[in-house]
């Protein structure tokens, strides 16, 4: 049974379909899951706090993605494997990384459906292991360039870009001043501990306004736009 999520503003809504829930956003998408008191993880895994309505958002703002990034770390803390989503048409999945610190022989890369791609550096020594399986992308010096990592997917056509995380790579596209839009899972929880925020890094102050707030039990789906 599809997990039940109702729109409470702005225009109150029960039972809402995919295509009610998510539309595709011509440019930088930020998805993210919180607890109550700002945990970003559980037991140093996002996929720790989500629920079945999170899980649910994941799946429809993939689908309607040109191209999901995810910061390395993230790719090998949270066990990416292929980006495969349930429709006929696949995203593309991009990662980040500044160090090409990826093993080429993994399943992300030979059994991906899409050809992956990977945002790196100019220092970055190894791009020849992956001609086989992905396309390497230089877009920075020292570390990736949020702008120069955006105007590069944009550059093959991907203008729809849904960014998983982590918290480092947000905090670097919110210092470019890419992000356009964060759909945002406030799980009913608090964790304590030392768990990371959604961002992290030297950010300037960035100023979102409220475009939806959905609910399923009592977890919060919020969606913040520019």
């Amino acid at each position: 049974m599809t997990t039940r999520i109702d729109r409470l503003w702005p225009d109150p809504a029960e039972h809402l379909s995919d295509d009610e829930l998510v539309a595709p956003l011509d440019g930088v998408r930020m998805n993210f899951v919180s607890s109550l008191d700002g945990a970003a993880t559980r037991d140093g895994l996002s996929g720790g706090l989500g629920g079945p309505a999170d899980a649910r958002v994941f799946e429809l703002l993939r689908r309607a993605a040109d191209v999901v990034v995810v910061g390395a770390g993230t790719v090998r803390a949270e066990g990416y494997g292929p980006m495969r989503v349930g429709s006929d048409r696949q995203p593309v999945f991009a990662i980040v990384t500044a160090s090409l610190q990826l093993d080429p022989a993994s399943a992300m890369f030979t059994q991906a459906p899409v050809r992956p791609l990977i945002l790196t550096t100019e220092g970055a020594t190894g791009a020849e292991r992956f001609a086989a399986v992905a396309d390497v992308v230089v877009a920075g010096r020292s570390r990736v360039d949020g702008a120069l990592a955006v105007e590069a997917l944009r550059a093959r056509g991907l203008r729809r870009i849904l960014c998983e995380g982590g918290p480092t790579l947000f905090g670097s596209l919110l210092a470019a001043d890419v992000v356009d839009e964060l759909c945002l899972t406030l799980e009913p929880s608090l964790e304590g501990g030392d768990a990371r925020r959604i961002a992290t890094g030297q950010t300037p102050v960035r100023e979102l306004s409220l475009a939806s707030v959905h609910r399923s039990g009592s977890t919060l789906l919020l969606r913040y736009a520019r």
